[in-house]
């Protein structure tokens, strides 16, 4: 989850009413985050309303669909969960080099749309990453010069510190660019329908490197975990008219046609600013454990059902909703999911199995999920995060921002401006980069 301070407010720039095809209602839309929010939550739900009327069907008829299907695959995944049975699937990286994985496993991920690879790297290499880590920071002094959380969101865990503000080590950035990185994120991306209507939305075979934190939680630890939500964004997901396109099939009558795994409109429009946004399209959320955890040690928590997103953007359009009201999604904060609004959902919350260091943990960038609080930490629990940002205008747009940090030993532009690598010995440098590397940060 990337964090960033909020910029100065920005004047709105409400565009004008812009059809999804010529025989619907136009919808308002905000490329900037509305000056009156309450009001532009009206308008825009007033329109979609009036949308959907427009193809021949209720809001009620349409969410009725979403509804039925998502509660049936929760309740699935509830009743297996109780039976004992693994939720997550879990692929060998052997298969995916090889490309053996078998059929049924390749159909389990779309269906899940949430990932454990085994093997991703070795027990050996992760371990010496994570020494490597410690000496890094250990070397420079961070301890001594930690200012505390720098964001509102990560900084609620309640461990000192959990979350490290530290991008350009050695170990982060020899994972961010080695070969078997590149081969799982390309796995990855090719579950994603990456072309239509002769738009090429992205490169499956070319990720941008999107750098970010690690987290280190020692034995013995507490930690409050992170509550139920989302992170693709928040309004900007039904008041930008990227985003009102991406999201087309719920608001024109055809929500039967909606695909989570289509990137159409995706990867080119803007996000909304804030403390809690990422400005990169992520196809999977991930990280590379760095030590072994046990499941039921404060781990990453999903709802494993991809479309679920389609009843998180319908559900606000109910009559039971205030219409200055998007179910507590707002701007400057991640999406959340309650039981309030979402409770059908959160009953399928399923953590991750036992993992080892050298495993990856992968995610459906529009899935909801938490991390569960833990007390007296048994072992360890370290990562770093690195997720599959293919290559596309969006991306590419955010990479220059991400070459002038690493050349400088910057914090990137997602995250708070805390730079405490500036003046590190032992920083990873350009000429360390290889094909792979430079390719990312769109340098070659």
């Amino acid at each position: 989850m990337p964090s960033r301070p909020a910029p100065p407010t920005a004047p709105p720039t409400a565009g004008p009413p812009v059809p999804l095809n010529g025989k619907l209602p136009a919808l308002p839309h905000w490329e900037q985050p509305p000056a009156d929010l309450p009001d532009a939550i009206r308008q825009v739900k007033a329109a979609l309303r009036a949308r959907i009327a427009a193809s021949g069907r209720t809001v009620e008829d349409v969410f009725a669909v979403v509804r039925d299907q998502i509660e049936h695959e929760a309740g699935e995944i509830t009743a297996a969960r109780e039976r004992g049975e693994t939720i997550w699937p879990v692929i060998d990286y052997a298969d995916i080099e090889a490309g053996t994985v078998p059929a049924a496993a390749r159909d389990r991920l779309r269906r899940r749309g949430c990932l454990v690879v085994r093997g991703h790297f070795s027990r050996d290499q992760a371990l010496t990453w994570d020494r490597g880590i410690v000496g890094y920071t250990e070397g420079n002094g961070f301890f001594e010069n930690y200012r505390g959380p720098g964001d509102d969101f990560f900084g609620t865990v309640g461990s000192r510190p959990e979350i490290y503000p530290v991008y350009w080590s050695p170990a982060q950035m020899q994972a961010r660019q080695s070969d078997r990185m590149a081969r799982v994120q390309a796995f990855l991306n090719g579950y994603w329908k990456h072309e239509s209507g002769g738009v090429r939305w992205f490169d499956p075979g070319r990720d941008s490197m999107y750098p970010d934190r690690i987290r280190r939680r020692p034995p013995g630890a507490d930690s409050g975990g992170l509550g139920a939500h989302l992170d693709p964004g928040n309004l900007d997901l039904w008041m930008t008219q990227a985003c009102q396109q991406a999201f087309r099939h719920l608001f024109d009558g055809t929500v039967e046609q909606y695909d989570p795994w289509d990137a159409a409109y995706r990867t080119t429009g803007p996000q909304y600013p804030g403390t809690t946004m990422c400005s990169a399209f992520r196809t999977f959320q991930g990280w590379t454990a760095l030590s072994d955890m046990a499941h039921d040690q404060g781990v990453l928590h999903t709802v494993p059902i991809p479309g679920a997103m389609a009843y998180l953007m319908l559900r606000p359009l109910l009559a039971d909703v205030p219409d200055d009201d998007m179910c507590g999604v707002t701007v400057n904060q991640v999406f959340p999911a309650s039981q309030q609004w979402h409770s059908p959902l959160l009953g399928a919350l399923s953590g991750i199995p036992d993992v080892r260091a050298g495993d990856s943990v992968w995610w459906h960038c529009d899935m909801i999920h938490s991390v569960a609080p833990v007390r007296n930490q048994q072992g360890w629990g370290n990562v770093m995060y690195i997720p599959a940002a293919p290559w596309c205008p969006r991306n590419e747009r955010y990479a220059a921002s991400v070459r002038d940090a690493f050349r400088t030993g910057s914090s990137p532009g997602d995250f708070p401006a805390e730079h405490y690598e500036r003046d590190w010995s032992g920083r990873f440098q350009p000429g360390d980069l290889n094909d792979t590397g430079r390719r990312g940060l769109g340098l070659s």
